[in-house]
């Protein structure tokens, strides 16, 4: 999922050839969509032309990353330059106008799962390319069309957990992070009986709401004896609803509420900067609806911070506590593009180089989406990769539904929380909502 930073809007044009010379600074330029022309040069032209690729991206953090594979790119390909453009927000409505009227990026940046097919039309075919054979099983899955061609590229792998703060918990006297719902409601008690706010949370934010959700969702597919995917498809089909199973009509609610009534104040003021800040500093014991994107910015803030990581407690089983790793992000290359061949040649030289195998880990700080490369020294992956070793992954079951619902599905939740919708009202308006925006289709 995206980091996001409240209203932050930003939109950098970073250029290779700039960065090159500088050592990789940012240099920010007033840049408006970009042109048909932008792309430059004749397709098929000899390598050593001038080649312009201009790529549009949602993801201010990982500017400095981006600018750095840039800036090495250069060395390899000095003919090519690279014009990084990164806008937060309203990015959904400005990519989609680009498209409409023509204008294309040559590399632009889309959720994975459902809107792999959303943008099919306008997505390079990657299928055979050495970039696809370098993903893992799992990421080429969440990067693959309902036809299984691969479309996009994956901008990370990720880990959506629910974050507790090891110190706060021992404080409390509780040795084991809660795994059920019952074990949660005692860590509660034990937290507020010395003081300790048990909840974080960044309910100003439509998108936390979805990573939350998909814990609850995947509950209910195991109880339900489907997938995760069957079973999204038969919210999206209208077959059921959220009434047909207790693990969402009632333990999701139930946390939601628990969450609200012992969570920090004002919940839907709280966004991401807010709940980071609330929990790094100490003043939560637990943090909700975030990720693996979120551990440099708490450690930024309390170097020696004790994170950890754990599924969140969804219901009477243990077992159905787990975390998620996938990938929820992809850019994909403009198939219209005149430097698609160029395009995909860089991505390529990124997804299996030895450089581009350490920018994962070492440059970027995020969960590799490729084989064969070491994970980054954090926490977070490092307590994923002993968690994994014992128990399963949760489904990362966001993928299956289109942003258009999530973010109504947010917007939905925020009602409930603000009081101006009942339970049952939200209910009927999120399956209303599923059949409406669900699905590509």
């Amino acid at each position: 999922m995206l980091k996001r930073f409240g209203s932050l809007s930003m939109s950098l044009v970073l250029m290779a050839g700039i960065l090159a010379a500088c050592g990789g600074s940012n240099n920010e330029a007033n840049n408006g969509a970009a042109s048909p022309t932008a792309t430059g040069t004749a397709e098929g032209g000899a390598s050593n032309e001038p080649v312009t690729i201009n790529m549009f991206t949602a993801s201010p953090e990982y500017t400095d990353a981006f600018n750095a594979y840039i800036a090495e790119y250069k060395k390899v390909k000095p003919n090519v330059t690279i014009n990084l453009e990164i806008m937060q927000a309203d990015y959904n409505t400005v990519l989609k106008s680009r498209i409409a009227a023509g204008t294309t990026p040559d590399v632009f940046q889309t959720t994975a799962g459902g809107d792999i097919d959303t943008y099919a039309e306008y997505s390079a075919d990657l299928t055979n390319e050495p970039l696809a054979a370098a993903m893992t099983d799992a990421v080429r899955s969440n990067m693959s069309s309902s036809d299984g061609k691969v479309l996009g590229l994956p901008v990370k792998g990720n880990l959506f957990v629910l974050m507790y703060n090891k110190k706060l918990l021992a404080d409390a006297g509780i040795a084991n992070p809660p795994k059920t719902t019952a074990e949660l409601a005692d860590a509660i008690a034990k937290l507020e009986a010395k003081g300790i706010t048990p909840f974080a949370n960044a309910y100003k934010e439509w998108w936390v709401w979805k990573h939350i959700a998909q814990h609850f969702v995947d509950a209910a597919a195991q109880d339900a004896n489907i997938s995760p995917k069957e079973l999204v498809d038969q919210f999206i089909a209208g077959d059921t609803t959220f009434k047909d199973h207790p693990v969402l009509y009632n333990n999701f609610f139930d946390f939601i509420d628990t969450t609200v009534k012992h969570g920090t104040d004002k919940p839907l003021e709280r966004d991401s900067n807010a709940e980071v800040s609330d929990f790094a500093s100490g003043k939560a014991a637990f943090m909700t609806g975030k990720g693996a994107w979120d551990e440099e910015a708490i450690k930024k803030i309390t170097p020696d911070f004790q994170l950890g990581i754990m599924g969140y407690p969804v219901s009477d089983k243990a077992e159905q506590s787990q975390i998620i790793t996938g990938a929820d992000q992809a850019l994909r290359i403009n198939k219209d593009s005149k430097v698609a061949k160029e395009t995909i040649e860089f991505f390529n030289w990124l997804y299996t180089s030895d450089y581009g195998k350490s920018w994962f880990s070492n440059v970027a700080k995020v969960i590799p989406p490729i084989k064969d490369a070491p994970m980054p020294d954090l926490d977070m992956p490092k307590q994923m990769v002993e968690i994994l070793k014992t128990e399963k992954s949760g489904d990362l079951s966001v993928n299956y539904s289109l942003d258009t619902f999530h973010q109504k599905f947010g917007e939905l939740m925020q009602a409930y929380i603000g009081g101006s919708k009942k339970k049952d009202q939200a209910v009927d308006e999120i399956q209303k909502a599923w059949i409406q925006f669900g699905s590509s289709q």
